[in-house]
């Protein structure tokens, strides 16, 4: 598993690229690995990726070079373990909001893998002010990998657009809250991450975040407004 890779990485300071293919497609998935991508994002909370999906794509990933991040759509104990052995190279679960969640999460890992849950990368999902409010009690939690900051959904708990206008900056009070958690998570020893778009990632990079979640479809729309430029359209 592939998991581990990401987790040596991480441990001796590198960056990691997480970009998600929007879509339920292997083919997709490992060209953007072929790309450049260290990891894809396999969607399970918004996308349409079913087990088998998980299964075939995270087999393909793998052989590429790349691992298998899914986010499964809740911190259901079986749903984690089906993902596990489905074959993920790691889990990014979404809405983690206690220390309680935290363990329930490592837990699973461990019993869904006992021989190998270290090949597997943990990411816990901090996208509640509660949440960061009491990041210091899941920071304390051992076995999670990654700590991100989702600031789409935060946006969402904190009364914005859970996205703002294509080429504009987050509210500024939500930046302010990604920052706080982001200080502490570097403080206490432990990996950032959140969600950056290409020009985002040198900020945060300076700030010390190592994971970084990427959307691909920026890049799409970039180059087809482009070409669309380019024909007087």
């Amino acid at each position: 598993m592939n998991g581990a890779k990401l987790r040596e990485r991480l441990a001796g300071g590198e960056a990691v690229t997480m970009l998600t293919p929007h879509h339920a497609s292997s083919g997709l998935a490992v060209r953007l690995v072929e790309l450049g991508a260290d990891a894809i994002f396999v969607d399970c909370e918004h996308g349409t990726w079913s087990f088998e999906d998980v299964r075939v794509t995270a087999q393909a990933i793998r052989g590429a070079g790349g691992a298998a991040i899914v986010r499964p759509h809740s911190h259901e104990r079986p749903v984690l373990i089906r993902y596990l052995n489905a074959g993920a190279d790691g889990l990014m679960v979404p809405m983690v909001d206690t220390a309680e969640q935290a363990r329930a999460i490592v837990d699973a890992v461990r019993y869904a893998c006992p021989a190998d849950h270290e090949k597997r990368l943990v990411i816990a999902m901090i996208e509640t002010p509660k949440a960061i409010d009491d990041i210091d009690a899941l920071l304390a939690v051992e076995g999670i990998d990654v700590f991100f900051i989702g600031p789409g959904d935060l946006s969402q708990n904190m009364g914005y657009p859970p996205a703002p206008p294509f080429g504009q900056p987050r509210p500024q009070a939500v930046m302010e809250r990604v920052e706080l958690a982001v200080k502490k998570i570097r403080a206490a020893g432990k990996i950032a991450g959140t969600l950056v778009t290409s020009d985002e990632l040198p900020f945060w990079l300076e700030r010390g975040v190592k994971y970084f979640y990427i959307h691909s479809d920026p890049f799409l729309r970039i180059g087809l407004a482009g070409i669309k430029k380019m024909l007087g359209r």
